[in-house]
């Protein structure tokens, strides 16, 4: 029987709960549970919302918000994102803490980011309060989903696709906001305590474009090249800037921060062309309160060897909610290599994963407000 719960997420949004007809067994979920990867089980609800263009007098908007059971998308062969790419997507974890609560880290900057990539994408805004419930909504249904290990977390993956059936370039009329949940045990499978990456003579943003917007086409674009490094047996993949193919942008799907002798980080400022990574900003804002001077600046790849190779350069670390902060270690490019400091994890780079990693399982006091409990 459904039932109906009215979350305030606005004066006029409820989210109608629809009953499983064959939830996971327990048997089969603790099996999941007890190892999980990343991203390759899901839990067993799902959260949709429509939106329709208002039409003859309607005001249209957002509409028909549901909590039911995880299953297929229907979708008609003409639906606008088949043909034009209209989809966008957030990344984010729900944690438990030792006490059994269970948080959110930073949802609000989750939604506006969304937002963001929707005004880029041409796409409805999912006002942040509606955001929020509605992720809120998903994890008190799946709840038992998220796994007990240290380090694990249940992944959560809200998204919006635009669904008008039409062929035409033009913005749709209808659009589906949708949030799955998977068990997430570690990102990278390798093991070693630093990564290893690959330059890649292929580009993933320009100028003007999309970086900034987290969109399937600028993953779509980085499939190849995170191929070719996995052949030649990389963890990750570095792209270059697009117009002089010499500036450090991001990883794949990951920030990058470099330490350096003198007590400073640095980072690629946000020109458009890379991801504004929510915890890229978390990280800068521990670094200074750790009292490191930071620099957004532009980095060369022929700096960042030679400063390796000089010394001046301690640490490289990538960043991510998937991946949370990874050491970089070694770096390729065609023939050539070369190491980061030791090869390994540097100090700094543990302290600020420890700190952030501690404040989003609620072993450190949060005096940024960053930890949002699920009620």
């Amino acid at each position: 029987m459904a039932t109906t719960t009215d979350f305030r997420a606005d004066q006029s949004l409820s989210f109608t709960h629809l009953p499983h007809p064959a939830p996971t067994s327990v048997d089969v979920r603790t099996g999941i549970l007890a190892a999980p990867g990343f991203s390759t089980q899901f839990s067993d609800h799902m959260v949709t919302i429509e939106w329709t263009e208002g039409a003859n007098g309607q005001s249209g908007g957002w509409h028909d918000a549901v909590v039911g059971p995880r299953g297929p998308i229907p979708l008609d062969p003409a639906a606008s994102v088949l043909h034009y790419a209209q989809e966008i997507f957030e990344g984010m974890k729900a944690y438990k803490h030792a006490d059994g609560t269970i948080t959110l880290f930073r949802p609000d900057a989750n939604a506006a980011r969304f937002n963001a990539s929707a005004r880029r994408l041409a796409m409805p805004e999912l006002p942040e309060a509606v955001f929020i419930a509605a992720v809120k909504a998903i994890v008190q249904a799946d709840r038992d989903w998220i796994p007990a290990q240290d380090g694990a977390s249940l992944y959560l993956r809200p998204f919006m696709i635009a669904t008008e059936a039409f062929l035409g370039v033009r913005p749709a009329k209808q659009y589906k906001f949708i949030i799955i949940a998977s068990p997430a045990g570690n990102y990278f499978k390798s093991g070693t305590p630093a990564v290893s990456i690959w330059v890649s003579q292929y580009t993933r943003a320009a100028p003007g474009g999309t970086g900034a917007a987290k969109c399937g086409g600028n993953y779509a674009a980085s499939l190849v090249p995170t191929a070719e490094a996995f052949a030649r047996g990389h963890d990750q993949v570095l792209f270059l800037d697009a117009a002089e193919h010499k500036w450090v942008e991001e990883l794949g799907g990951m920030n990058l921060f470099f330490v350096f002798a003198d007590g400073s980080i640095l980072t690629p400022p946000l020109l458009g062309t890379i991801l504004p990574g929510i915890t890229r900003d978390s990280l800068l804002t521990l670094a200074r309160e750790d009292g490191l001077t930071i620099r957004e600046e532009r980095y060369s790849i022929d700096q960042w060897r030679a400063d390796a190779a000089s010394g001046a350069l301690l640490e490289t670390f990538a960043c991510g909610t998937a991946a949370v902060v990874t050491p970089v270690g070694t770096v390729c490019e065609g023939d050539t290599s070369f190491t980061i400091g030791s090869g390994g994890p540097g100090q700094v780079t543990s302290r600020l994963k420890e700190r952030l990693v501690a404040i989003q399982r609620g072993e450190m006091a949060d005096t940024h407000e960053w930890v949002v409990p699920v009620a």
